[in-house]
């Protein structure tokens, strides 16, 4: 795969990625009704969806950034992922297999979204103190 075809598949699921969880802070942040049912719904308090919504904007905001914070995007990655676990895991012992597709689908666009990153990017060093 060209290195042009990588960043072209990199930058389409940072978008995907960034409207996604985006869209989903936003409406943790601004009481969205949908948005908070379902959450409460799966037994997670309100402070819980604020907190999740700061989080998620923020680490969109990184994503954005191109070629900067390396390493925090390394821990946005992570957010995401815990994120999708805890909403897999949350809408199976709730609401059935059925209400997953959406975590699966989100699992399989982050997961190539990481895979471009680490091709780009490469293995981060490990600092040393």
């Amino acid at each position: 795969m060209s290195g042009k075809t990588t960043n072209i598949i990199y930058w389409t699921g940072v978008i995907l990625t960034s409207l996604w969880f985006g869209t989903s802070g936003f409406f943790e942040l601004t009481g969205n009704p949908i948005v908070w049912d379902i959450t409460q719904q799966l037994g997670y308090p309100a402070h819980f969806i604020y907190i999740l919504g700061v989080a998620k904007v923020s680490g969109v905001i990184v994503l954005l950034l191109p070629g900067k914070l390396l390493r925090l995007k390394e821990w946005v990655f992570a957010g995401i992922f815990f994120d999708i676990l805890f909403a897999f895991f949350s809408k199976l012992a709730v609401l059935g297999f059925a209400a997953t597709t959406d975590a699966i689908i989100a699992f399989v666009m982050v997961s190539v979204t990481y895979v471009m990153f680490r091709r780009i990017y490469g293995a981060m060093p490990v600092p040393v103190i």
